[in-house]
C-alpha cells in the first residue's frame, strides 16, 4: 500500500467536496466570505493589516461559485489572508542564548511540521504571530507549520499567512498540503524559489465554516489510520529483514537445508580444485561444523581484486560503455547491472577487468555493501571484488558475503582510522564456512525461494 499516494487522494477528494457529506442546513460560504472581507476592512481601517495589492483580475465571488459543491465557493487566497514576507537578519542581530524572541532561517527550522528553535534575537523585524501557518519559500519550497511558539522573525526564507477570522486555518493548511507540488514546480529561479503573488494568487475552494470543521475531522481520521498502518508497516519491513538475516545465519551454519552424505565433502572438493588451499578445520576437528563442511579462508575459494579509478585528467578514458561499479551501484545488490560511471576501451584497457559472477564488496568508508555483478567491468578503489573459483557458487559466495557473519568479520578487520579500511591482505583471510558444492547449490535454492516469499509480502504492505 502507496500510504503517500492514499493521503493525497484524501486530501483530493477533501478539497473537492466528496470527502464529507454537504449539510443543507450549513451557512453558505458566500456568506462566510463576506464576513471575512468584512473583517479584513476592519483591520485595515485599524491600522493593524495593510492592504494586499491585487494580483488577480478578477470580480466578485459570483464568477467563483461556477463548479463547486453546494454551499461553497472559490476564492483567491490573497482575499482570506494577510501574507507576511520575512527578512534576514545580520550576524550580530541574532544570538544562540535565548535572549530575545526565536529567530527561524529556513528549512532545517521545521521538522514533520514542528518549529525548531535555535536562534534569537533582541531586534526583530518580520514578526509572526502564534497560530500563523508558516511555509518555506525559497531554497527548499513548500515545508509547512503552524506557529505554535509564538513571536517569532522570520528569514527571507519564509512567509507566514496570517488567517482572518473567521476561518478554519487547519483546512487552509490542507489545501496547501494537497498542492504543494505543484506550487514547487513555479520557483522561478537557479535557486528554488517562490514569490508572494504564487501564494496570494492560489484559488481556494472555501466551503461552509460548519463544512471545513467537518473535513478537518475527518482528514485527521483518515491520517491517523495511515499512521497507524504506517507503523505497521515499518514493524513489519523490521521483521522481514530479520527474518532474512536468520535465513542467512541458519544457511551458512548448514541449518537451512539437510546435509547429504552422498556428497563430497568441501575439503576433497578444495584440495582438488586448489591444492594450495590453507583449510583451517572440517567436521572431524570441529564438533559444531555441519558433516561434509570445512572452515577455509576467502582467498581458497575466490581471487580479491582491489578496483582503481584511471586518471580523471585523461579524459578519453571516460564516456564509453564500460561499467565503473562504485559504492553506491552496490545498492543494486543481487543484481547490480549498471554503473554511474562508464569508461571507453582506453579506460577499459588500463583498469582490472571483474568478470560477470563476482562479488562486489565496499571495504572503505561504507564497509560491508555487497554487489553481485552481472556485467562486465571493473571498479573503484573503494571496492574489493571475490572473483569465486570452481569451489564456490557465486550465487552462496553472494549470500555468505550479505551474511551478519561475514559483515562482523570484515568490521572486525577494519583499521580504526577516521575512514574504515578493510585492505585486500585482511579481506582474503577472513574465515569463511564452505559446504560441499551441491549442498551450495540447495542452499541457494532455499534461500531464494524464501526470500521470494518475504519479498510478495513486502510488496503488498
Amino acid at each position: 500500500m502507496d500510504t503517500k499516494k492514499l493521503r493525497q487522494k484524501i486530501l483530493d477528494l477533501a478539497i473537492h467536496g466528496k470527502l464529507v457529506p454537504q449539510d443543507p442546513n450549513d451557512e453558505p460560504a458566500s456568506v462566510l466570505l463576506e464576513r471575512i472581507r468584512a473583517e479584513k476592512e476592519r483591520l485595515i481601517s485599524e491600522g493593524k493589516i495593510k492592504r494586499s495589492r491585487k494580483t488577480l483580475n478578477t470580480t466578485d465571488t459570483h464568477h467563483y461559485e461556477q463548479d463547486v459543491p453546494n454551499g461553497w465557493c472559490k476564492t483567491a487566497l490573497s482575499e482570506i489572508i494577510t501574507l507576511l514576507s520575512g527578512r534576514d537578519l545580520q550576524p550580530t542581530q541574532y544570538n544562540s542564548f535565548e535572549k530575545g524572541i526565536p529567530y527561524i532561517t529556513g528549512a532545517s527550522n521545521i521538522d514533520n511540521n514542528t518549529i525548531i528553535i535555535n536562534r534569537w534575537t533582541t531586534a526583530p523585524i518580520t514578526i509572526s504571530h502564534k497560530g500563523d501557518l508558516l511555509i518555506t519559500c525559497k531554497g527548499t519550497i513548500g515545508k509547512l507549520a503552524f506557529n505554535s511558539v509564538g513571536d517569532l522573525h522570520i528569514a527571507r526564507q519564509f512567509m507566514s499567512l496570517q488567517f482572518i477570522e473567521p476561518l478554519v486555518s487547519k483546512y487552509l493548511f490542507y489545501c496547501l498540503e494537497e498542492r504543494i507540488s505543484a506550487i514547487k514546480q513555479m520557483d522561478n529561479g537557479l535557486i528554488p524559489g517562490i514569490d508572494r503573488s504564487i501564494i496570494l494568487n492560489q484559488i481556494i475552494q472555501l466551503p461552509p465554516l460548519a463544512e471545513q470543521y467537518r473535513i478537518v475531522a475527518e482528514i485527521e481520521r483518515w491520517f491517523a489510520l495511515i499512521d497507524t498502518i504506517e507503523k505497521s508497516k515499518e514493524g513489519l519491513e523490521t521483521a522481514i529483514k530479520q527474518t532474512k538475516s536468520k535465513i542467512l545465519d541458519l544457511a551458512i551454519h548448514g541449518k537451512l537445508v539437510p546435509q547429504d552424505p552422498k556428497d563430497e565433502p568441501a575439503s576433497e572438493q578444495l584440495r582438488r580444485i586448489n591444492p594450495k588451499a590453507q583449510i583451517t578445520c572440517d567436521n572431524g576437528h570441529y564438533a559444531q561444523l555441519p558433516k561434509g563442511w570445512s572452515i577455509c579462508e576467502l582467498m581458497d575459494v575466490a581471487k580479491i581484486v582491489t578496483g582503481s579509478t584511471p586518471s580523471k585528467s585523461n579524459l578519453s578514458y571516460y564516456g564509453g560503455n564500460f561499467p565503473l561499479y562504485k559504492p553506491s551501484d552496490l545498492d543494486a545488490g543481487r543484481h547490480t547491472n549498471t554503473a554511474s560511471e562508464y569508461l571507453t576501451t582506453k579506460g577499459r584497457d588500463v583498469s582490472r577487468i571483474i568478470p560477470p559472477n563476482s562479488i562486489a564488496i565496499c571495504c572503505i568508508g561504507s564497509i560491508g555493501k555487497v554487489g553481485y555483478i552481472e556485467q562486465e567491468g571493473t571498479t573503484n578503489q573503494q571496492i574489493n571484488t571475490a572473483i569465486p573459483s570452481l569451489a564456490i557458487f557465486p550465487d552462496y559466495l553472494y549470500h555468505l558475503c550479505t551474511s551478519t557473519y561475514f559483515q562482523n568479520s570484515l568490521m572486525e578487520k577494519s583499521s580504526a582510522v577516521t575512514i574504515s579500511i578493510v585492505n585486500k591482505s585482511k579481506m582474503e583471510h577472513i574465515k569463511i564456512p564452505l559446504p560441499p558444492k551441491e549442498e551450495q547449490a540447495r542452499i541457494v535454492v532455499a534461500i531464494d525461494n524464501l526470500f521470494n516469499a518475504l519479498d510478495a509480502v513486502k510488496e503488498n504492505l
